[in-house]
């Protein structure tokens, strides 16, 4: 009963427009009430479940992403991209999946990465001649690896709500985006050598390694925070205070992407976007917490076990049910509602919690591509001025890509598992 109470007013409101941290914060007082629970009891849920050390990390990451995205960050990124692969065809295509990768293992998101580069490499790609629908699609499907590659917001999030440790899930999210990346290079490439797309020149080695030594502190920060976590240096949200702090020097001091006197709107405008996220963490942890007491995980795994579901056929079920999630919610309020749900199940079938941290956070990059929530389609309409459905379709081919990619991090986890198995053990 109380199952089927949520579901209606949760899509009922969903349907009416109302912000999804209201809809989550509404669901949990009506059935807090409803259940006999007093409302003083979700206030204090959330208090204690902000209350997490890790949970800080996220809005220095996010001020960090802030003064990279307007400190001339990906600028310089770019310029090295285009360095090492000028006189290849369709190079500008490839420049972008290389750079929305470098830039994502800085800010850790998927929307951030998109604009930042979007801004730069659009009119780049337009104004020698590729198609608009291409460079929105490169752009926007490269954009998503921002949410997988270290350091991740979604990923911090996992590791808060599923209790895992942040840094093995950093490391367990690396192969499974250079894989990413990898097929969206080798389509590039090859859809550039047969639609004729043109070739950017190739620039001497002494240009070259002086354009490289200009990237070199934008290249520092992530080094430096994934050093200070893997070393044992500090923890990820020391390693999260370190990154702004590097990240507004490298911004002012090295690329001058901005003025001393813009810092505070930049802050604020961080701020603002950590303030959002909190927001929705916190309704929906509360959403959380009432789930798990109502025993809905319990039932579930009952119903897994009357089923004989093998560890397979369930994992293809829950790509299908976050894949449809995914049109019509945005990334943390996914993560937040469906976790709490699925966590118990996953030691009963045997399925690795870290495996499945990136079988998620994958499926909620897919989701950032494809409508009508995609947040990464319309952030390239805005800046583009260009319709969704051109987007669309340009995203099409590397949607495809996507959902391949998904079935090999799916059925073959030794490539989400190995490297943390090879620096924390198993």
């Amino acid at each position: 009963m109380w199952t089927l109470l949520f579901l209606l007013m949760f899509f009922g409101l969903l349907a009416a427009g109302m912000p999804i941290f209201l809809v989550l914060g509404m669901c949990a007082a009506v059935l807090w009430v409803v259940s006999g629970e007093p409302l003083i009891g979700v206030a204090q849920v959330i208090i204690d479940q902000l209350n997490s050390p890790t949970l800080m990390s996220l809005p220095l990451f996010v001020m960090a992403a802030a003064f990279m995205r307007h400190g001339g960050v990906a600028k310089a990124l770019v310029d090295v991209s285009a360095a090492w692969l000028g006189g290849i065809r369709g190079s500008l295509g490839l420049v972008t999946v290389v750079a929305c990768t470098l830039f994502a293992a800085i800010c850790g998101s998927s929307v951030a990465t998109a604009l930042a580069m979007g801004t730069i490499l659009l009119p780049a790609m337009l104004e020698k001649g590729y198609p608009r629908s291409f460079a929105l699609g490169v752009v926007g499907a490269s954009g998503t690896i921002g949410i997988v590659i270290p350091p991740s917001l979604a990923l911090i999030l996992y590791g808060i709500v599923a209790e895992q440790s942040v840094p093995r899930l950093f490391l367990a999210g690396i192969l499974p985006g250079l894989l990413q990346a990898a097929a969206f290079f080798g389509w590039v490439w090859y859809d550039a050598r047969r639609r004729n797309f043109p070739a950017e020149p190739a620039l001497p080695l002494a240009e070259r390694l002086r354009v490289t030594v200009r990237a070199m502190p934008a290249l520092a920060v992530p080094a430096i925070v994934l050093v200070g976590i893997y070393g044992g240096l500090v923890t990820v949200t020391e390693a999260a205070a370190i990154a702004a702090v590097a990240s507004l020097f490298v911004s002012l001091v090295v690329y001058r992407g901005f003025k001393w006197t813009r810092t505070l709107d930049v802050i604020a405008d961080a701020l603002k976007s950590a303030g959002t996220i909190m927001l929705i963490v916190a309704t929906a942890l509360a959403f959380g917490h009432w789930m798990t007491a109502s025993g809905v995980p319990a039932e579930l795994v009952k119903w897994v076990l009357a089923h004989n579901l093998a560890t397979w056929q369930f994992l293809l079920a829950i790509n299908v049910l976050l894949l449809v999630l995914g049109c019509f919610l945005e990334v943390v309020a996914t993560l937040l509602l469906v976790l709490p749900i699925l966590a118990p199940v996953l030691a009963l079938l045997g399925v690795d919690p870290v495996h499945f941290s990136i079988i998620f956070t994958h499926n909620m990059e897919i989701a950032l591509v494809h409508p009508p929530v995609g947040l990464n389609l319309y952030v390239l309409s805005t800046i583009s001025t260009a319709p969704v459905g051109e987007v669309i379709r340009g995203i099409l081919p590397f949607l495809i890509l996507l959902l391949i990619v998904l079935m090999i991090i799916t059925y073959v986890p030794i490539l989400t598992l190995w490297l943390p198995q090879v620096v924390y053990g198993s």
